[in-house]
């Protein structure tokens, strides 16, 4: 779209437009507000003459009606907000992440440009040349000196006598009596008697809905 000076408009920004859906979704929060606080009211007035003035409480409860429809389209429209700001979001992080990849690949080349396979293969093998002398040294140092004469069989019949004495030990062990306590049954939960109002042939929406309010108030 063009201006009076022939310049084209700038296109809203993805944060341009998040934060007008917002201001949106506020608006509607209000409307939303606005209009349960109409049904309460119906709602109420339908209560207050269910007995004395029943075309008045029937006209209430069809106000109530119209009310409740205007709410479901407001909720519709929320819905429809709502999925458009979690789109854009979504396109907000996608291309956060697609410029954080290319600073990461630019990244990578500037680290391997001093770094060829030839050099990796000579380093690795210099390593492991470095890790089989450090084994065999290691290995050197972890010889005995000599002079401290150990007899296996001494060994292996010391560790055999910790082994029985750990048997005889457990088997000569006193088990510890199991506590319990004794179930009690529970009382059986009487039942409850339910009844729905059976609705009367030919009513309307609103006559069933005001028979049901009389129900309820005299339970």
């Amino acid at each position: 779209m063009f201006n009076l000076f022939g310049k084209k408009k700038a296109e809203p920004t993805p944060r341009d437009s998040i934060i007008k859906l917002r201001e949106t979704l506020d608006t509607l929060d209000k409307r939303e507000a606005h209009i349960e606080s109409k049904i309460n009211k119906e709602l109420a007035t339908a209560k207050k003459y269910s007995k004395t003035n029943r075309r008045q409480a029937l006209a209430a409860l069809k106000r109530k009606k119209v009310y409740e429809n205007q709410l479901n389209q407001l909720a519709g429209s929320r819905m429809t907000l709502e999925q458009q700001i979690m789109s854009l979001e979504m396109a907000s992080t996608n291309v956060q992440v697609l410029e954080a990849a290319r600073a990461g690949a630019a990244g990578l080349r500037q680290a391997h440009n001093n770094m060829t396979i030839d050099d990796v293969e000579d380093t690795l093998d210099e390593v492991r040349e470095q890790q089989d002398i450090a084994a065999e040294i290691g290995e050197a140092l972890s010889q005995p000196l000599g002079g401290l004469d150990m007899d296996e069989d001494d060994l292996e019949a010391e560790l055999e006598a910790m082994e029985q004495q750990a048997l005889d030990d457990e088997f000569l062990g006193v088990e510890a009596p199991s506590t319990s306590l004794p179930s009690v049954a529970l009382p059986a939960t009487p039942n409850v008697p339910t009844h729905t109002p059976v609705a009367a042939a030919g009513e309307t929406d609103e006559e069933r809905e005001l028979r049901e309010l009389e129900a309820s108030m005299m339970a």
